[in-house]
């Protein structure tokens, strides 16, 4: 959208239907909120496509839906959780991130106070990963035909020569190396959700995490599946990279680290960690004599300070998810049927 506009006007009051009709409040709206927050020289220009530099190599390109409940969450908000998800999801293919396009459906009504808090939480976050959001687009649906605020993100990132990781990379031998600590994210949002308090406030983990894996691709190129285990956790992301390799996995519950206030609240309100959503952990796949230096690298990193190794891949024709529990036996770890925690992200 041009995001060229009048001079800036104090927020006030709710979006109206008139801050999506393309006239004066449309251009107020996006003067005195996007392009004052979201200033850089690509999207000052104030054309309808932003103009962006890019290195040589290829182009990776994710586009992500955010229509997390509640909005404002523990560790996090609607707006810097779109930024990191996107962010990630580029990331994940060995691509550093470049730039991002923001697109908001609004609900009439919302406080504009509110949608100030969420825009300068998505600056700030875009800021803090050095990657801008240079181009974006509002629209406003009637009062009842939206729950308050929807983003949609895009992210472009670069991708060197000589890298190319896939979901379907996978190979038997290679270590599983996860980041840190399962589940704070959506133990985070069902604990504000349904008003829940325990000892200690838990919060999302919500995080960029391009730094740390372009860490990763930088010392090991040929780095075999890089994966961030959002909605369905870290089960559903060994499924399908199990499903895409046709390959096994095998799991060690005993080293998987878990939170205990997360543990503990996962006990209480029966839910299995391995499902529940995280937004600042990745999974790195990869040859096992260089597993101990992707430990390193991510332990190196603030956000992989808990960063261990939890498995391995197997030739498995069945491309099963496997786990040796603490009781020494093995459990399957299958597909969730349905959604433990419904609009996580």
């Amino acid at each position: 959208m041009n995001m060229a506009g009048p001079a800036v006007a104090p927020l006030s009051g709710a979006v109206d239907m008139t801050h999506g009709g393309g006239g004066r409040a449309s251009a107020d709206l996006i003067a005195a909120l996007f392009q004052r927050h979201f200033a850089n020289p690509a999207l000052d220009r104030g054309d309808d496509a932003a103009l962006v530099g890019v290195p040589a190599g290829r182009i990776a390109v994710s586009t992500d839906g955010h229509v997390i409940s509640p909005v404002f969450f523990p560790g996090g908000d609607i707006g810097s959780l779109a930024v990191h998800g996107t962010l990630n999801d580029v990331a994940m293919a060995g691509a550093t991130p470049v730039s991002m396009t923001a697109g908001f459906i609004l609900e009439e009504g919302f406080p504009l106070a509110d949608l100030e808090r969420i825009v300068m939480s998505m600056a700030q976050a875009a800021k803090h990963a050095g990657v801008p959001i240079v181009a974006g687009d509002t629209k406003v649906v009637e009062k009842g035909k939206g729950d308050g605020v929807f983003i949609t993100t895009t992210g472009i990132g670069i991708v060197p020569d000589g890298v190319d990781i896939s979901a379907a990379s996978a190979r038997p031998g290679q270590a599983i190396v996860l980041s840190g600590s399962i589940g704070d994210h959506g133990v985070a949002i069902l604990s504000k959700r349904e008003n829940l308090e325990f000892e200690t406030e838990i919060q999302s983990d919500s995080a960029a995490l391009h730094n740390m894996a372009g860490a990763i691709v930088a010392a090991h190129p040929g780095i075999s599946v890089m994966r961030d285990p959002t909605r369905g956790g870290l089960a559903a992301a060994l499924n399908e990279i199990a499903q895409a390799s046709a390959v096994g996995v095998t799991l060690d519950e005993a080293v998987i680290p878990v939170k205990p206030d997360v543990k503990a609240a996962c006990e209480l309100l029966g839910l299995d960690p391995l499902y529940v959503a995280n937004e600042g952990k990745m999974i790195c796949i990869c040859d096992a004599p260089i597993a101990a230096n992707v430990l390193s690298i991510m332990r190196a990193d603030p956000l992989g300070v808990d960063a261990c190794i939890i498995g391995k891949i197997t030739d498995d024709p069945a491309r099963l998810v496997r786990m040796t529990t603490l009781f020494g036996g093995t459990r399957v770890v299958d597909w969730l049927a349905g959604e433990q925690l419904p609009r996580i992200c």
